[in-house]
């Protein structure tokens, strides 16, 4: 009785040194968990520390108002505002046209913190919603690849992801987007439908629902969720893994998530009229289909599960012809087959260029080069051929669920990326779980090796030892464990027997599982030098990470800085313009500018504007676009239909600034010729060639543009030298007819204009110098003729 009862505390022993190490497992990787979480929210304030407290760019001002309007008005206000300060004369429904899922996060988490009588204001709670999003991201991160992969590999992701610039690029503190909430929700929603296929629980499945609900308030993008899943789902069938688990995560997800989706003002009836969304539906189709004949195929027999196909199948051609025609009757009624511009393209990436100048006008909208993925993802370019390809075998085959959504991902996510660079932020997720499994591999695989070659061959055999030992203690405190007290001493030998079988089987495949581990282990030399590799190249993807949110991302659009050899500049022209606006203009003024500017002025210069950012109005951009585009008289009376009283401009001409409007002109010709034929591309050209200089054509210089911004531009230096087109301009010395110089700020970057006032039309009278200067043949001719009253 001596040897079981030893093997046993030997068990025990080993069982509860297990649980100590699976328990401070557990809490080590809490611990690292919140301190990656920490650090994604840390890295995201150097826009603060360097610059302040300030929203950035140009949408997240928008956000910033209806945040406003929120917290003071409440929901019920906010979802019937209708804003009569954008888009003159035509106006717009907030609550209908805005994704709602930042503004009520942010207003939630606002009237929360000042119901525990934490007063912070609306404008810190906007600054802050970003930073505080990318930690849940970072968490999001860690909970999908961990389905996928493991633990190892998930807070190798999450601490990726938390740095990685792309994230950090729409997350910095003041980056107050829709993105800063909506990549939290994407990666979310993908746990939780992973987390759906490994358990098939009903639970998870509406959790996901929910999660995509909150992704389709939160981002138009929520397009790319509502195909991929479908595409994984048919990859699935297809290779023949259907299951239960893959109906329940799937089914719930259409139905309940297009429903949830249809309640969004903003999406509505489009969750099942448009294109971007048939998809979903097909692969709905087909799954029913896929598991009506598996439930048939198990209660009939062979030959009777023959002729049932037969019908299901015909049965199933004819619905899916029917279905596919009105489809395609639906489809063929729209003059875009259904889709979105902005969805063409992605589909066609020379589709905006062709057909919509205003997708392609935007530069987040173009394809990115070849260093932005090295500047946006680092090494991560790199890593991820590596997860994919270096490290399948290892990570993903045999290939799970998981691991084939993960390759679909990373393969998707990566060609949209090379379509728009807006959408590198969609690949950083990807990229970050395909290199956290690779990292984590390798460094599984290093550290292995490394520990194997450290134990020795000595040490090999007696730990092969120690294991076919702890493996026949391991049976036989089973065998004692299942030892009923009923049984007799006649069942004892038997167990013995058994016993010896199993110490048989086990010592070969021990011996066996030894030398593959000798076999697959690396020189002691190597494994040394590759860890250190891979510890180098994880401090200078930290290093990057670092320079590109304190250098290259946390500047604020809104105030610009520049070093020289005198020292540090700062350019804030845009808040002495709005403030002027404000101050100095009365409420109900009208200002016009190109859309870029739209909601800052609205926001902080609380001024009407003609357009801003929204651009759901091709014809009114277009209008603002000709106005630019047309000689002064012409523009004065496009300005003068709008009531528009001043005209704001952006120059970068003086201190180098190359975002100005000179340098987006060509964009408001091709806007305004889309619409307005006469404004032709190749007249503001010279021999193809864009030119501000002697060269540059008639039309060109004699454009309301050109002339508002180089008005007393000479004066500044005398010869009138633009340091963006590093070039002197052609016409330097002109005056304004129709329009008057209100203010100019500082450093030239932002000048604002006002319109005359038309000039007085009396019946019947003429001017006196013309009256004086005119022969006496001639007045008796002029006498005679009369004018002809405008007004009648």
């Amino acid at each position: 009785m001596a040897a079981p009862e030893t093997s046993t505390a030997a068990v025990q022993t080993l069982y509860t040194n297990n649980t100590l190490r699976n328990a401070f497992g557990g809490v080590l990787s809490f611990f690292i968990l919140l301190l990656i979480g920490v650090m994604a929210f840390s890295i995201r304030l150097f826009s603060v520390i360097k610059y302040e407290s300030v929203i950035h760019e140009f949408d997240p001002y928008f956000n910033y108002r209806v945040t406003q309007f929120l917290a003071k008005n409440g929901i019920y206000e906010f979802w019937n505002w209708f804003d009569d300060r954008t888009w003159y004369p035509l106006g717009r429904v907030i609550g209908g046209t805005v994704y709602p899922g930042l503004t009520l996060t942010a207003g939630t988490i606002w009237w929360l913190l000042n119901s525990l009588n934490i007063p912070l204001s609306v404008e810190t709670v906007c600054v802050f919603t970003a930073p505080i999003f990318s930690a849940f991201a970072s968490w999001a991160t860690y909970l999908l690849t961990k389905e996928v992969k493991g633990t190892g590999a998930g807070l190798t992701a999450a601490a990726l992801l938390a740095m990685v610039p792309s994230y950090i690029s729409r997350s910095v503190a003041g980056s107050y987007d829709n993105e800063a909430v909506a990549i939290f929700a994407l990666i979310f929603t993908f746990y939780l439908y992973i987390k759906t296929l490994n358990t098939g629980t009903l639970f998870y499945a509406t959790l996901n629902s929910i999660a995509y609900f909150y992704m389709v308030c939160s981002w138009g993008g929520y397009t790319f969720i509502i195909n991929l899943i479908p595409m994984h789902v048919l990859l699935c069938i297809v290779t023949g893994r259907f299951s239960s688990r893959l109906y329940i995560a799937y089914a719930p997800l259409v139905v309940l998530g297009t429903l949830l989706a249809a309640l969004v003002p903003v999406v509505g009836f489009n969750a099942v009229m448009t294109s971007e969304h048939f998809a979903s539906f097909l692969v709905f189709i087909i799954i029913h289909v896929v598991a009506f004949v598996y439930y048939i195929k198990g209660i009939l027999s062979p030959k009777m599960f023959k002729v049932a196909v037969t019908l299901v199948v015909s049965v199933g051609l004819a619905v899916c012809c029917a279905v596919i025609a009105v489809l395609i009757a639906l489809v063929a009624s729209s003059p875009t087959k259904g889709w979105s511009g902005r969805s063409l393209s992605l589909l066609d990436p020379t589709y905006a260029s062709k057909y919509i100048p205003i997708i392609a006008s935007v530069s987040e909208h173009q394809p990115p080069t070849w260093p932005s993925y090295f500047m946006d993802i680092n090494v991560l370019a790199f890593l991820v051929p590596a997860g994919i390809i270096v490290s399948l075998k290892a990570c993903f085959l045999p290939l799970s669920d998981a691991s084939s959504f993960v390759v679909l991902y990373i393969a998707t996510s990566v060609y949209f990326s090379g379509v728009m660079v807006r959408l590198m932020l969609v690949l950083a997720p990807a990229a970050c779980i395909t290199s956290g499994i690779a990292l984590s591999q390798a460094f599984d695989v290093f550290t292995g090796s490394i520990k194997f070659q450290l134990t020795g061959a000595s040490s090999n055999t007696e730990v092969d030892a120690a294991e076919t030992s702890s493996s026949t203690a391991e049976s036989q405190t089973d065998a004692v464990k299942t030892e009923k007290p009923e049984e007799t001493a006649k069942n004892r030998p038997s167990r013995k027997s058994k016993k010896k079988e199993r110490e048989h089987g086990e010592k070969p495949s021990t011996k066996a599982k030894a030398e593959k581990k000798r076999l697959l282990a690396l020189p002691l030399e190597s494994s040394v030098i590759s860890l250190l590799l891979l510890v180098l190249l994880g401090a200078f993807y930290v290093v990057h990470c670092v320079w590109a949110a304190a250098e290259a991302y946390s500047a604020p659009s809104i105030v610009l800085t520049s070093h020289s050899h005198d020292g540090l500049h700062v350019f804030d022209d845009f808040r002495e313009a709005y403030a002027w606006l404000r101050h100095n203009t009365d409420v109900d003024d009208k200002v016009a500018s190109w859309w870029d500017y739209g909601y800052q002025t609205t926001a902080m210069a609380n001024r009407t504007v003609i357009v801003d950012n929204n651009t759901w109005n091709n014809t009114h951009i277009a209008t603002v676009g000709t106005a630019m585009s047309s000689p002064e008289r012409a523009a004065w009376e496009i300005f003068h239909s709008l009531d528009v009283k001043y005209v704001l401009v952006v120059f970068g001409g003086l201190v180098g600034y190359p975002s100005d409007d000179i340098n987006k002109f060509l964009w408001m010709v091709r806007i305004g010729g889309g619409v307005f034929p006469h404004i032709k591309e190749p007249d503001y050209l010279r021999d193809g060639q864009y030119r501000i200089d002697s060269q540059a054509t008639p039309t060109m210089l004699n454009c309301l543009m050109y002339k508002l911004s180089y008005y007393r531009f000479v004066e500044t230096d005398g010869k009138g030298f633009d340091r963006v087109r590093q070039t002197e301009i052609g016409k330097k010395y002109f005056k304004l007819t129709h329009f008057e110089e209100a203010f100019t700020t500082h450093h030239w970057m932002v000048r604002i204009y006002k319109l005359k006032p038309p000039k007085n039309r009396i019946r019947g009278k003429t001017k006196k110098s013309k009256s004086k200067t005119s022969s006496t043949t001639s007045s008796p001719k002029r006498s005679g003729t009369k004018k002809k009253n405008p007004w009648q």
